[in-house]
């Protein structure tokens, strides 16, 4: 080899500058090797060109075939869309084999004049991109460049003279040399399929090729060898692949709020694809949707959220899916938590770490584990957990490339994860608030026997607004409530509470049910102004509810009920026929300006009162009148209990996916008997007080209640002295013995008594105080006829 000549067997090239390559020929001017740069002056790929006429493709016919070693000259080239230009180009003769015809290499010249010499054929063999080598008819290699020896892993003095087994192995090369051996024999150009091979130089890693295959031809046009060129797909494929894993990444992954369920979809997904093992371990306050400490976290008590396993039932976890395991400071969990960096051990020499656990060790050795990737669970710069993958069936090692892409789904799914505790964190706060606002358990009252259900809606719908309560009233009547507040989260579970809290303080005045409810319509309304006043979005003004407010009395045995927008209540009557009020609908709280009305019903000893929200007759699988049906037919001829009853309703209506909250009350009402209430009509004089009085000791004897004699007189001798002086007739005394004794005095006078402190010498003013102090509570509640006031004291323990 002498300066600025190259030479190979039977092949004699003399080079130069090749400025940019568009393409090889044979001596017949047939393309066997095409560039990009063609592609883009001509418009067509390379499948498209090789084993085609040049003087096709460019326009032109091939002078230089003729000519010397090296041809300049300008063609003008047209793209397929019709524009042309002006090319410069050049064609260097780059040899042959002993009887073989050239080959021809055009390049397109960046300068108007460069120097030959051995530039060309340097490129050629060391930087061209395209693998090529020339066989002949006994499938020997005769020329190659240095990019088809790195792919078959040797040296050109290994492989000239040599057939593709002496670098390859694997069916690939059988069908390869199959393939080179139909060209030979048809004279026809191939582009080949994707073939898998391996290098004998590294034998554990499969190479996927593609082979494209022109004939050479001889002085007789018979073919006499053929020119390959390779292409390595696997880095385009690994391009490919990484793409798709990402692409399915945001799709597959956050998909629920549910952190178990989001840490198991990101093990599912790189599982085989891959690693053959991955396990994730998070943060133990994550779960609960606790705030984890800011930045890195400093030790490695971890919860296992997730298994993920080629083989089934993961058989090589140590930690099940739930528990907690604590990794030792020297762990990679526990070094990946502490830097907040992910860490790639390609051996197990590397992972000391595992070595010095038994049972860790023994997974490895029993799996063949043999590769670890430890990748941070970060997100909003809050470290979350750690993410581990494995591998033992794929046989080559984690890569860089690898732990890159598993960063990068980490990193997605570290995101949904972030978002699934924070939506945890809402939804236990909501049912926090509402657990608190609702009803523990119900209060303790003769009306009625009651039991109720709240269930709340999916958990990504967020905690709604549905409540339900149990009021005790005076004169041992009872006051049944249900509501429904409008969306879900926060807002509806504090409006709620709002909402709950004003129904209490309402009928702690004894208002009658409709005028109860326009007083809470007020309050929605003005609760919607202020929210809309402060709100920075539209959304969080919208404030609407809707609510049933019953009221029963066990002494008469009727009901009076009133509803704002609210589904129409259901009785059960006691020969267990059921059937649904009819009522007044009345608007939905929050509109303003509409009258409520309010019904009375006598309903009969043992009969059943049923209220509930939409949530629970309304559904994506049945609509209201469906589930109104089906709720009538659970109810009809029931005699359980109401606790009974609640439970066969709620799994006969309700879905197991349910979009929204349901709450349900039942309350079987039941009478006083009438040897637990006594009346007396109390003339307007103040000499009936002492008569009063003596009805009232003679009462509580026959009561067997003695002991609350004294006080029970001085309460009503105060009562009935003030309504005779202040109030107007008719005037009536009442005692109710229940779980308390009740005292009612009744007037036709609206004027409400209200406590004052008398002064030193006042003479009166001190009736109510000392009511008041005798007494567990006291009040008064308005009619339509005047006014009640009454006192409760509490029974001896032995009545």
């Amino acid at each position: 080899m002498d300066d600025g000549v190259i030479a190979s067997p039977g092949v004699h090239m003399r080079s130069g500058d090749p400025g940019t390559p568009l393409a090889v020929t044979d001596a017949r001017g047939r393309v066997v090797a095409w560039s990009t740069s063609a592609s883009l002056l001509v418009g067509l790929e390379s499948s498209q060109a090789v084993g085609r006429p040049v003087a096709d493709l460019l326009g032109t016919q091939p002078q230089w075939l003729t000519g010397p070693d090296e041809w300049h000259g300008t063609l003008e080239i047209r793209h397929l869309e019709g524009d042309s230009r002006q090319v410069p180009v050049r064609a260097s003769r780059l040899g042959g084999a002993s009887g073989e015809e050239p080959l021809w290499l055009l390049a397109r010249e960046t300068r108007e004049t460069f120097p030959t010499g051995r530039t060309l054929t340097h490129w050629l063999q060391t930087e061209c991109p395209l693998a090529v080598a020339i066989f002949d008819a006994h499938l020997h290699c005769v020329l190659g460049n240095g990019e088809m020896w790195r792919l078959l892993g040797v040296s050109d003095e290994e492989h000239i003279g040599q057939g593709l087994s002496a670098a390859l192995i694997g069916v690939g090369v059988e069908e390869w040399e199959a393939r080179m051996r139909r060209v030979l024999r048809t004279g026809q150009a191939e582009e080949g399929p994707l073939v898998r091979v391996t290098t004998l130089s590294d034998p554990l890693r499969e190479r996927r090729l593609t082979a494209s295959l022109s004939p050479l031809r001889g002085p007789a046009d018979q073919a006499v060898g053929v020119c390959v060129t390779v292409t390595d797909t696997a880095g385009r494929r690994s391009a490919q692949e990484r793409l798709a894993m990402l692409n399915e990444a945001s799709v597959s992954i956050g998909r629920t709020l549910d952190v178990m369920r989001t840490g198991q979809e990101l093990a599912d997904l790189a599982v085989p694809r891959l690693a053959d093992f991955v396990c994730v371990d998070l943060v133990d306050a994550l779960l609960s949707g606790d705030e984890p400490p800011p930045g890195r976290a400093a030790g490695a008590v971890l919860r296992r959220v997730a298994n993920r396993s080629i083989h089934k039932d993961t058989p090589e976890a140590v930690v099940p899916v739930g528990d907690v395991d604590f990794y030792p400071a020297n762990s990679a969990q526990a070094h990946c938590l502490a830097t907040g960096r992910s860490a790639l051990y390609r051996t197990p020499s590397e992972a000391t770490w595992v070595l010095e656990d038994p049972l860790r060790t023994a997974k490895v050795q029993e799996y063949g584990f043999h590769s670890w990737m430890t990748v941070p669970v970060d997100a909003r710069g809050t470290t979350l957990g750690v993410a581990m993958f494995l591998r033992s069936r794929h046989s080559e090692s984690f890569e860089d490339e690898d732990l890159s892409l598993a960063e990068e789904v980490v990193a997605r799914a570290a995101v949904c994860l972030d978002n699934a505790r924070r939506f945890t964190r809402e939804r236990t706060a909501a049912l926090t608030l509402q657990r608190s606002l609702l009803p523990q358990r119900l209060p303790e009252q003769s009306a009625v026997q009651a039991a109720f259900r709240y269930l709340p809606g999916a958990p990504e719908l967020g905690v709604g607004g549905d409540w339900i309560d149990v009021i005790p009233l005076s004169g041992a009547r009872v006051a049944l409530v249900v509501g429904d507040v409008v969306g879900h989260g926060l807002q509806a579970s504090a409006t709620m509470g709002r909402l709950r809290t004003a129904v209490r303080t309402l009928a702690d005045v004894d208002l009658p049910p409709d005028e109860l409810l326009t007083h809470l319509d007020d309050l929605v309304i003005r609760l919607a102004s202020e929210s809309e006043t402060g709100a920075e979005d539209s959304a969080a003004s919208e404030i609407g509810a809707t609510c049933l407010y019953a009221v029963y009395d066990p002494v008469s045995g009727r009901c009076c009920l009133a509803r704002a927008g609210h589904p129409l209540p259901a009785v059960v009557r006691p020969d267990g026929s059921s059937a649904l009020l009819d009522l007044p609908a009345g608007p939905p709280l929050g509109l303003g300006g509409l009258p409520f009305e309010s019904t009375e019903v006598e309903l009969p000893e043992g009969s059943l009162l049923a209220l509930y929200t939409d949530g629970l007759i309304e559904s994506r699988q049945q609509d209201v009148g469906t589930g109104l049906e089906r709720l009538l037919r659970e109810l009809a001829g029931g005699h359980a209990s109401p606790d009974a009853l609640c439970d066969q309703v709620v799994e006969a209506l309700l879905p197991d996916r349910r979009t929204d909250d349901a709450a349900l009350l039942l309350a079987r009402v039941r009478q006083l008997d009438a040897d637990q209430v006594a009346t007396w009509d109390v003339p307007a004089d103040p000499q009936a007080v002492s008569g009063t009085r003596a009805h009232v000791v003679h009462q509580l004897r026959d009561w067997d209640c003695e002991a609350a004699a004294f006080v029970t007189e001085l309460v009503v001798s105060e009562l009935v002295t003030n309504a005779i002086r202040y109030g107007s007739t008719p005037i009536q005394l009442r005692l109710i013995r229940d779980r308390s004794l009740i005292c009612e005095v009744i007037d036709g006078s609206s004027t409400a008594p209200h406590l004052r402190r008398a002064r030193a010498f006042d003479e009166g003013g001190r009736g109510l105080m000392l009511v008041a102090q005798l007494t567990q509570r006291w009040g008064t509640q308005q009619t339509q006829d005047g006014k009640v006031i009454w006192c409760e004291q509490a029974l001896p323990a032995d009545v």
